[in-house]
């Protein structure tokens, strides 16, 4: 690039599409040479960054950012229903060139009946009402397409069902199923001190003194663990960010004092307290009598 003024140099447009992964390359230096030189006007130069993501601007750095002139146009699908359902026809149609010619006829025309399905339609309208996003839908039409087989090489409505309820499930409720006993008595204990405080953030110690006080309160099938395998188990519900430390706070704070977040609600909490396998019949008595 060399330096010039509006008049010499060749105005230059750069469009960056899916922007997010441009920021998180090392360092930036794209970006920041880019925004540099828009800023330092040595050339009549335009970036427009093009993305999905709405928390982009908090993915790049301070001096990026600073070059930054932070115009935000948000474009959002406006099409109708209709409209989503032609998209869907097309995106999982077999064009004419299609070699397997007479495969091709019988999965166009068993699409034409899918269309007309009750059931596809109200998948179709749930997903768009959930989000217009064409990613989205590519990713419920992936889902569907992954049950075809050789012994079933043609979509149903019950594979969209199924595909729905995979693409709308719970991550984090999903989470739960797979701790233990003792990390499910600490999300627990967490929703309990959250109750009481009306959403305060805690700390591992008031989190434990929650915990013995279950543990003490009768005899049951818990367990009384030592404090180091507890925090191990609290320090574990951090690493699946089901907790999380609040923002601002010193790190020299020392763990067991540092405050948290519980990332879930109760409903999540009382979900996973229902497909939880072998859950003790006191441990759930617990969770229900802190669950409003």
């Amino acid at each position: 690039m060399f330096p010039g003024d509006r008049t010499s140099s060749c105005p230059l447009l750069f469009i960056l599409d899916e922007f997010d992964l441009f920021a998180h390359h090392k360092n930036q230096t794209l970006l920041y040479n880019l925004f540099d030189i828009a800023q330092s006007a040595q050339a009549p130069l335009a970036v427009i960054g093009l993305t999905c993501r709405l928390d982009v601007l908090e993915l790049l750095e301070k001096r990026v950012k600073s070059r930054f002139s932070h115009r935000q146009i948000h474009l959002l699908n406006s099409f109708s229903f209709s409209d989503y359902q032609e998209v869907f026809e097309d995106l999982l149609s077999l064009a004419p060139g299609f070699p397997e010619t007479q495969f091709a006829e019988q999965w166009n025309s068993n699409l034409q009946t899918l269309l007309e399905n009750k059931t596809v339609e109200d998948v179709l309208l749930k997903q768009f009402n959930a989000s217009k996003d064409i990613r989205s839908l590519q990713m419920l039409l992936l889902l569907t397409l992954c049950r075809v087989n050789v012994s079933h090489p043609h979509l149903n409505a019950a594979d969209f069902v199924e595909a729905y309820r995979l693409r709308s499930m719970d991550s984090k409720a999903n989470i739960l199923h797979g701790l233990s006993v003792l990390e499910m008595c600490l999300v627990i204990a967490m929703k309990h001190l959250q109750d009481i405080y009306s959403g305060e953030p805690f700390n591992f110690q008031m989190v434990h003194n929650e915990f013995q006080k279950f543990v003490q309160r009768k005899s049951h099938s818990v367990c009384n663990f030592e404090t180091p395998v507890v925090l191990k188990a609290f320090e574990h519900l951090h690493q699946l960010e089901l907790i999380k430390p609040m923002e601002g706070l010193s790190v020299r704070t020392q763990k067991e004092y540092r405050l948290m977040k519980l990332l879930l609600d109760n409903s999540q909490i009382s979900e996973a307290l229902q497909k939880y396998p072998n859950c003790p019949t006191d441990v759930r008595q617990w969770a229900m009598s802190s669950l409003s």
